[in-house]
């Protein structure tokens, strides 16, 4: 039976409660739905932040540094509690996952970008849940995935996803800065091209432009060259995925 291809990013200020640490019981809401929607033939790859947060946090360091180096050594402490804390919360629903920590050079390289393929592929095959994250230990530039949000649409590039779904600790997308403007509405469905969608979202649009709705913007008119549809919704909604996979109006949809 043919099987849709959903990526699911998160990001870190919802993944750790704005600095806290790993949300765990957000985690296993997530996992419930997502081994629901493995049972209805979606399969899912996770693009997951946190990791420097995560760091931070172990470490005892309360103002994130500077320093590259030690942005690294941070990243590499927290990938260790945010794997262990999607195996755990996965092996409850006897579901394996496994990480992949991928470079922008690694998607711009053709073996490499083949050999991530075949191997994304193999483990969807298996039924393991990839856990994709920047490698952000060994990538020293300074332009970033921007949140992995841009990382997590070239993920959907690469494997034809069907749909990118970001979830955040926004509601969405908006037509107004809802910080200064009390009349503005949240756009529930728009096009990639739509004029709007560039007003609201422009790097000098406040709010919904500078860094976090901006880049998710960006993100979806990257997805969207290879067919991919990307909702942004607030992943602290009840059910968040499942009443997407419903079809439900949850956030906004960016469609092609």
């Amino acid at each position: 039976m043919f099987k849709k291809r959903w990526i699911i990013k998160v990001g870190s200020a919802l993944l750790t409660d704005n600095g806290k640490g790993i949300d765990q019981d957000l985690i296993a809401q997530w996992a419930q739905q997502i081994v629901n929607l493995k049972l209805n033939n979606i399969d899912v790859i996770l693009v997951s932040s946190g990791a420097i947060v995560e760091g931070m946090k172990r470490l005892g360091w309360d103002a994130k540094p500077v320093d590259i180096h030690q942005l690294q050594a941070a990243a590499a402490v927290g990938q260790m509690g945010l794997i262990q804390a999607y195996e755990l919360l996965f092996s409850k629903h006897n579901v394996h996952t496994a990480q992949i920590l991928l470079t922008r050079e690694n998607l711009t390289n053709t073996d490499r970008y083949e050999n991530i393929s075949a191997t994304l592929d193999n483990l969807l095959k298996l039924g393991v849940i990839p856990i994709v994250n920047e490698n952000d230990t060994v990538s020293t530039a300074e332009i970033k995935f921007g949140d992995n949000d841009t990382l997590a649409a070239l993920v959907a590039n690469l494997v034809n996803a069907d749909k990118l779904i970001i979830l955040t600790d926004q509601q969405g997308v908006f037509d107004a800065d809802p910080r200064i403007d009390e009349s503005a509405k949240l756009i529930h469905s728009v096009h990639v091209d739509d004029a709007l969608l560039t007003k609201v979202a422009s790097k000098s649009g406040g709010l919904l432009g500078s860094g976090g709705m901006y880049t998710k913007v960006v993100a979806a008119k990257q997805a969207s060259e290879s067919g991919t549809t990307t909702q942004i919704a607030c992943g602290r909604e009840k059910d968040v995925l499942t009443r997407i996979q419903h079809g439900e109006h949850v956030g906004t949809l960016i469609h092609c």
